[in-house]
């Protein structure tokens, strides 16, 4: 008995310590990304090293996060792999079709502004969290 409340406390702990993980490197690549979006304009004048730079270890440090993502959704268990996994392949759906359809509204001339990537990754962050959120509540 005291052996399932161990696994059950251990399991927790690694959700947890996942959790946190993928917390900080999200939070690390978001500052990262400003830092190379904004540093060129605002601090370095456009210096071609800087900038590289900046965007170099912007791709690294998302490398990092994309793996602690990976190491989250390992320790999850089967019932929240499955909500993940149903809400990534939603959010890669509506991101393919919405995003070449929003691009296609330009290339025919309905709109006359040319589609931003931070309205397609808007939408899809809205849809990967309404997914979770209706997974999570179907087994509930």
């Amino acid at each position: 008995m005291s052996e399932s409340k161990t696994d059950s406390g251990d399991w927790a702990a690694n959700s947890t310590k996942n959790t946190v993980r993928l917390g900080l490197w999200t939070f690390a690549w978001v500052g990262t990304m400003a830092i190379a979006a904004f540093g060129p304009r605002f601090v370095w004048d456009f210096a071609t090293l800087p900038t590289i730079l900046g965007v170099l270890v912007n791709l690294g440090v998302g490398i990092g996060m994309i793996m602690a993502n990976k190491r989250y959704l390992q320790g999850l268990d089967e019932m929240q792999q499955k909500i993940f996994l149903d809400a990534g392949a939603i959010t890669l759906g509506v991101g393919l079709v919405f995003g070449l359809s929003y691009e296609l509204l330009e290339d025919i001339r309905l709109i006359p502004f040319q589609p931003e990537i931070p309205h397609l990754v808007m939408l899809m962050s809205l849809t990967f969290l309404i997914a979770m959120i209706a997974g999570h509540r179907k087994f509930q």
